[in-house]
């Protein structure tokens, strides 16, 4: 990973459906793929999807649609350039974004809560590349 890029590592039943979400929706680039992650890279992020062990994804149950995982302390924001895009690709990859009228504004960027395919929650920032 560079010196100068901030860094996350989400864990993922299925971790080649959670990073193709994660590359379209957040407008990431693959970098590096290997059987159990996938490194994705923008200019200030690089997030690394790493599969479950299988001994604990075993007992992990992901509904259909996904259930959010709102009991966790973390939560991944992402710079994106259109969050009306990103819903749409959200729907088409399995996620789901908040309704627009759900949307709210952070220090003059528009921002909006979602889950990914496996309901972990994530917050896209428009305009904050």
């Amino acid at each position: 990973m560079s010196e100068d890029r901030a860094g996350a590592v989400l864990y993922a039943k299925d971790i080649s459906r959670v990073s193709a979400f994660y590359e379209r929706v957040a407008e990431l680039r693959i970098s590096h793929t290997e059987a159990d992650h996938v490194v994705l890279e923008s200019r200030a992020l690089q997030l690394v999807v790493v599969a479950i062990p299988r001994h604990i994804a075993s007992s992990v149950r992901i509904e259909s649609p996904p259930a959010r995982r709102e009991d966790t302390p973390i939560k991944l924001v992402l710079p994106v350039s259109s969050i009306g895009a990103a819903r749409e690709l959200a729907a088409q990859h399995g996620g789901q974004l908040n309704p627009e009228d759900r949307q709210w504004e952070f220090h003059g960027s528009p921002v909006c809560d979602g889950h990914d395919p496996e309901g972990n929650v994530f917050q896209l920032r428009q305009n904050a590349l």
